[in-house]
């Protein structure tokens, strides 16, 4: 059951992209409707997408976009759930959930509906341990401690920027993996959150995420992806490759693990591996080169570190592909358009721009 009174109730607001009705939120009503949500439609903006009674949203299409970013509206994907960054973007609040809609409530081993929102607060809400690995894994949580042996100048720990949460049913599998194993499932529950270690990449997965907006927000870019590009379904990867990076840097923490959502619908592996094929060849440069990356000790904020890796993407990755050239200038003008709707020291309601 929700919480009598929900974790930052006004702290959070829950990012949803979407090309349909949104029906699946009757199943999510007792942990979501507390919250503000933000569905950004894909696809054609005159089709009508259905609500259910009684949340409190705003909804944005490709003519909205367009109309609040002008020029810059080209850095956000169409046609691709990368669109969904567009709602960290006009977001007020210091938190983010987002979460796909083919998103279940999924049940733990003892039959109980999984609240993921309130898994992953808990998760930001805690610090993380990047730089020394803690065999009991989440230190913080209630039954577990730091190990015999875990140096005690580290147990404070850093400020936890992005929780990243898993899936029963349908893997997050590559359309490689979907084709030679069709009818496989997870059913595996792994009672467990850790800290992803500094140095370590990690492939992130955008359906069941959290994050501090504050912390980390400008580098969540899922950047150019979908309709008129050469690639699909590495919007999330690319975003977690550069938060983790930026969050190496600046002292910042990611965790993984609970909370778990039932993942409903397998999608078309023969449709992913048209998305995918180039990023598949592609990924064998682009982790070499993130894992190389040191960013200059003047990179003190999130912008001036996603600007250093712009940098960096077009000068090392546009001799894999004139794509990343594109991608670098997408990801200057990504913030860019951020720093216009967020300016420095503004504190702005909710609602339409």
């Amino acid at each position: 059951m929700a919480s009598a009174t929900p974790l930052l109730k006004d702290e959070l607001d829950i990012v949803i992209p979407t090309i349909r009705n949104l029906d699946f939120l009757e199943m999510w009503r007792p942990f979501f409707q507390p919250y503000h949500l933000i569905i950004v439609q894909d696809g054609d903006p005159s089709k009508t997408i259905k609500v259910p009674e009684g949340f409190d949203y705003e909804l944005y299409n490709r003519n909205d976009i367009n109309r609040i970013l002008g020029p810059k509206a080209n850095c956000i994907s169409f046609k691709d759930s990368a669109c969904r960054c567009f709602g960290y973007m006009v977001s007020k609040k210091k938190y983010i959930y987002t979460i796909d809609d083919d998103c279940f409530v999924a049940t733990n081993p003892s039959g109980d509906k999984i609240n993921a929102l309130e898994q992953h607060i808990k998760n930001l809400l805690c610090p993380s341990t990047p730089y020394f690995f803690n065999t009991l894994y989440e230190p913080f949580r209630e039954g577990a401690d730091f190990v015999r042996g875990y140096p005690f100048s580290l147990r404070e720990g850093v400020p936890t920027a992005v929780s990243h949460g898993l899936w029963l049913n349908i893997p997050d599998y590559d359309a490689p993996t979907q084709l030679v194993k069709p009818l496989e499932r997870n059913t595996r529950y792994v009672d467990a959150v850790m800290t992803i270690p500094k140095g370590t990449l990690f492939p992130m997965c955008g359906m069941n995420l959290g994050f501090d907006r504050d912390l980390i927000g400008p580098a969540m870019y899922f950047g150019l992806m979908g309709d008129g590009q050469p690639i699909g379904r590495y919007d999330d990867m690319w975003a977690g490759w550069c938060c983790k990076v930026i969050c190496d840097h600046l002292g910042l923490g990611i965790k993984t693990g609970l909370p778990y959502i039932y993942h409903s619908k397998a999608s078309n592996p023969f449709v992913n591996l048209r998305k995918e094929y180039k990023g598949i060849f592609w990924q064998e440069d682009i982790i070499p080169f993130f894992q190389s990356i040191v960013l200059p000790k003047e990179a003190t904020t999130v912008q001036k570190c996603y600007i250093e890796l712009a940098k960096q993407v077009k000068e090392k990755l546009t001799k894999v592909d004139p794509y990343f050239d594109k991608l670098a200038d997408a990801m200057v003008t990504w913030i860019e358009a951020w720093d216009e709707l967020n300016p420095v020291g503004a504190s702005v309601a909710n609602g339409k721009a």
